[in-house]
């Protein structure tokens, strides 16, 4: 089989397609046909070796994927050949808090992951996807749907509550929809005047340019009357942190989620204290939460959104448009 992995250093000029034995299931595993998988930020961060510089390769890359289960071993009671199955993010996070021991089995680093004609994995690992949701948007859910979710049920939100969203990547559109479906406020980001329209076509009530508006958190809290919001989801990391704390309403939730401006900032704690502010780091979730979402996904209808789809023979430039930022929602490839 086929399969792209990052061959004996970091960096994309290191990504090569190369043959693989085809496994075979063993005792309570699956075989999996992959059919689309999409992309995220931590992809890019293990391809190049940001998030991990131990990480031993070769390492097959994504963490997100979807494909037809082809063969089932021994014990397999979970799911049936035929079915179409997506892999839990952290295989080993099955239900619960999280622990040291159960946050161990991620895909795409360390566990290879899903850039690959064929994956076995445990039947524990996998779930169904959504009958009404098509190959690429299903592939979309594992990491940045499930936290989104996971952001919301850390904090639930409410009909009437404002939650201020990042940008329009994976996860702050996940975060939109959800957000709307319970009929909260939603307040979103972003650099550009066209994505910020189609941000308010998906629901989204306020818009903030942040290029022109750069005290954003300051407009945030004046479009809540100067009470502020009461749930930030924190995708920016360093360069948006402080000002999220700023747009937080006394007693306010912020869901930290990204680093993509740089994991290190240096912050005044005393508002955090002073205001009673909950900084809750997000951790993707479980396979149980992941079944949560689903149901309300089928609920709701609720279809991600897939700004551009590309060939198997193409992660290279699905990397690069990632890293570009043009993106609106998530980026797909397709075998």
């Amino acid at each position: 089989m086929k399969v792209w992995q990052v061959q004996d250093a970091f960096g994309l000029d290191h990504l090569v397609l190369t043959e693989r034995p085809s496994p075979e299931p063993g005792f309570r595993e699956v075989k999996l046909r992959l059919r689309t998988m999409s992309l995220n930020f931590r992809d890019s961060m293990m391809v190049t070796g940001a998030y991990n510089p131990r990480q031993p390769l070769p390492l097959i890359p994504l963490s997100d994927g979807l494909g037809e289960v082809i063969a089932v071993g021994p014990g397999v009671t979970r799911v049936k050949v035929g079915q179409r199955v997506v892999g839990n993010f952290i295989q080993t996070w099955l239900a619960g808090e999280p622990t040291r021991e159960s946050v161990r089995g991620a895909l795409g680093g360390p566990l290879d992951g899903m850039l690959a004609e064929e994956r076995v994995l445990g039947e524990d690992g996998v779930l169904p996807v959504p009958e009404y949701l098509s190959d690429e948007e299903g592939a979309t859910l594992p990491c940045a749907a499930v936290t989104a979710w996971s952001a919301f049920c850390q904090q639930p939100l409410r009909a009437g509550m404002t939650v201020l969203l990042q940008g329009t990547g994976g996860v702050s559109l996940f975060a939109l929809q959800l957000a709307k479906a319970v009929g909260a406020r939603i307040i979103i980001t972003s650099s550009s005047d066209a994505k910020l329209e189609r941000a308010k076509a998906l629901g989204a009530h306020e818009t903030i340019n942040y290029r022109t508006e750069k005290e954003w958190a300051k407009r945030a809290r004046e479009l809540t009357g100067g009470v502020g919001v009461d749930h930030v989801i924190e995708v920016g990391g360093a360069e948006t942190f402080a000002q999220s704390l700023k747009a937080l309403k006394v007693g306010g939730h912020l869901s930290l989620i990204g680093v993509l401006s740089g994991s290190m900032t240096q912050t005044l704690l005393t508002p955090i204290l002073m205001q009673n502010l909950r900084v809750q780091g997000v951790l993707v979730g479980s396979r149980a939460t992941f079944e949560d979402l689903n149901r309300v996904l089928t609920l709701h209808r609720i279809r991600p959104v897939v700004d551009r789809v590309f060939s198997f023979g193409e992660p290279r430039a699905a990397f690069e448009h990632l890293a570009s930022g043009a993106h609106f929602g998530k980026v797909v490839v397709r075998i």
